[in-house]
């Protein structure tokens, strides 16, 4: 019974709203027994639901708004007050249909979202193209996508060079230049060209999918003004019913009593903060920012204070070695290989670049680094064909008693200057040579931070493992208020916690990896999720999947503007309640106008929460076009 009724909701209100049609026309002609049977017919048909609805609240030990509903219409009934009933049970019926229409469309990024999976693949198997069910296709598998194909699965291209538009993964509509050796992503879709990749990742691990599960999750999680006004209404329902008997006590007017009882229904206060927190969210995971929940929205919306990584974060993290400087007689192919051997077995950043640069030298790194003891934050050693290397900063050749001779220093000194990164290598003790790495800051960097601060954010700081010289020019280039340079990852965490000893709000946003415990001890923790890895995606409570600041200025106004949207809502919920309950006390609404208003001021609080879902898109794309290139 009752889940037929769910189902066939749509079709019980619009045969309630015939019935009153039927019941009006009735009237005109002068049947009125007939009229009046119709309007109690209709009422029955649009109170059942209603009534189903409060009995299921009651069995949960909750006090709902269809409660007093059921109670008022009971009432209307009771009096001859036929009309009434009606209009109150069908407006009541129809308020709830607009509601889940709109909510509907609120939701419609995350339907969009899913509508973008693939479901098919074509693979090559024992040497034949087949074309299976995307959920068959296991890692390993070599799958081709062709011109106007989407991607269905992540992995690494082996064969073909194409355009891709990533919007899906990343928000950006512009197409992405892909060959052999790049990542491509479940759901992307090609725009030309031709690829064949070995399947990473299949089914729920796909970073789509990972996207998608984000999203559904942050808009069931609740904010804090939701989580209150959810145990509001558990309080508010029984002292409305209490308020409408001391009416009845009063006046004797029991008819009062029951338009009391239906106007003070505070719909318009419990669905505004819920529509307000899908739309928001909605909107950033239309522009590739994920933020996990009204919560997060919540505390991000009161941040006075951004900590940013610099590698990968104010820098565009796509680093090249840019000179090579040998020492006592090495030569810098040797020298080359044997640092990039040892580097192999590193995950950091600057270690790949180096690895890089020798396999763009078609160097054979074939040989496995022994008794490798990486120092987090300063280097690493290993011993590669015989030789101990130590490869790392100052502190690591100081900490392994290497000394560093005076032409040495001066050299990596005025590389630094330059916006270098000096890397030291040693070979058996010995300073053998200086790896120059530079990094390019991105482009988006100095708009987007101007942006937050114009928009509230009252100090920038940068946190950085690089060295002192280098991280000024940054600090510098890009205006911020403070910088420290040479930091180890638990001195990053030491100063997150300081600034919020302090009084500060504070956003930490970094890589996802190296910077994950400052991530994880801020109070809002961003990562810069190229492709959305796994450790960023679990660590922060944002992540932005293009890697661009210019989406962190974007998430920090939307959450503004979200909890704005919240505030609007709630205060204008309250104050219809308030004026509709002025006005039945002074006798000027009367239960069919006032419930018409009610259901009206619902409906006007999810379309302004609904003005969420295109904030701020078309000066983000104005401002990305602005763009010019800015290097280090």
């Amino acid at each position: 019974m009752i889940g037929f009724i769910h189902k066939h909701k749509k079709s019980i209100t619009f045969l309630a709203g015939f019935l009153l049609v039927l019941a009006l026309v009735l009237n005109f002609t002068g049947h009125h027994d007939l009229r009046q049977f119709t309007l109690i017919t209709a009422t029955v048909i649009a109170g059942i639901p209603i009534a189903v609805k409060a009995f299921q609240a009651l069995m949960m030990k909750a006090f709902s708004i269809e409660m007093l509903v059921t109670i008022a219409v009971i009432g209307a009934l009771f009096i001859g007050e036929y009309v009434e009933s009606a209009v109150v049970t069908f407006l009541f019926l129809f308020g709830d249909y607009l509601e889940a229409r709109t909510l509907e469309k609120t939701r419609s990024s995350l339907k969009s979202l899913v509508d973008m999976a693939p479901q098919e693949a074509t693979i090559i198997r024992d040497g034949v193209s087949v074309t299976v069910p995307v959920e068959e296709v296991v890692e390993g598998d070599r799958v081709i996508i062709r011109t106007g194909g989407k991607v269905p699965v992540d992995g690494k291209i082996v064969t073909g060079q194409a355009s891709l538009n990533e919007a899906a993964i990343t928000g950006e509509s512009v197409p992405a230049s892909k060959k052999t050796g790049d990542s491509v992503f479940s759901s992307t879709i090609m725009d030309t060209g031709y690829l064949e990749i070995i399947a990473e990742k299949v089914g729920d691990d796909t970073t789509f999918a990972k996207i998608i599960e984000l999203v559904e999750e942050a808009q069931e999680s609740k904010s804090k003004t939701e989580k209150f006004l959810n145990k509001f209404a558990n309080i508010y329902t029984p002292a409305v019913v209490v308020l409408s008997v001391l009416v009845y006590v009063l006046t004797r007017d029991l008819h009062l009593s029951i338009t009391f009882l239906v106007i003070a229904c505070p719909g318009a206060l419990i669905i505004g903060a819920p529509v307000s927190s899908v739309a928001g969210i909605g909107n950033g995971a239309k522009n590739g920012v994920l933020v996990k929940g009204g919560e997060v929205m919540d505390r991000f919306s009161k941040v006075d204070t951004l900590v940013f990584d610099k590698t990968g974060t104010l820098t565009k993290g796509k680093p090249e070695v840019t000179n090579i400087e040998v020492f006592n007689s090495h030569e810098e192919q040797d020298l080359l290989r044997l640092v990039a051997q040892a580097e192999t077995v590193s995950e950091h950043h600057l270690g790949q670049t180096i690895v890089k640069e020798a396999k763009s030298r078609d160097m054979a790194l074939d040989q496995e680094p022994e008794a490798v003891n990486v120092i987090k934050g300063n280097g690493l050693t290993a011993t590669v064909e015989g030789r101990i290397l130590t490869i790392g900063n100052r502190k690591l050749m100081n900490a392994e008693n290497i000394a560093i001779p005076a032409e040495v220093e001066a050299y990596a000194v005025n590389r630094e200057k330059a916006g270098n990164t000096a890397i030291f290598a040693a070979v058996d003790g010995e300073v053998a040579g200086i790896f120059s790495i530079a990094d390019q800051i991105r482009e988006d960097a100095a708009p987007a931070l101007a942006q937050m601060r114009k928009n509230g954010i009252k100090k920038i700081v940068m946190l950085t493992g690089d060295n002192q010289h280098t991280a000024e020019l940054v600090a510098t280039e890009l205006g911020l208020d403070e910088f420290h340079a040479e930091l180890l990852p638990e001195d990053k965490v030491a100063f997150v916690k300081q600034l919020k000893q302090q009084g500060h709000v504070v956003a930490m946003a970094g890589d996802g990896v190296n910077d994950a415990p400052a991530i994880a001890t801020a109070d809002i923790g961003l990562a810069m999720g190229e492709g959305g890895t796994d450790i960023s995606m679990e660590t922060a409570d944002v992540v932005l999947m293009a890697d661009k600041l210019m989406q962190f200025s974007h998430a920090y106004s939307l959450s503004k503007a979200t909890i704005r949207n919240m505030k609007q809502n709630t205060f204008f919920a309250v104050g219809i309640v308030a004026v509709l309950l002025a006005g039945v006390l002074m006798g000027s609404v009367h239960l069919a106008s006032g419930m018409f208003i009610h259901e009206a001021s619902v409906l006007i609080v999810i379309l302004n929460a609904m003005r969420l879902m295109g904030f701020n898109r078309k000066q983000m794309q104005q401002r990305e076009k602005e763009l010019e290139p800015v290097q280090v």
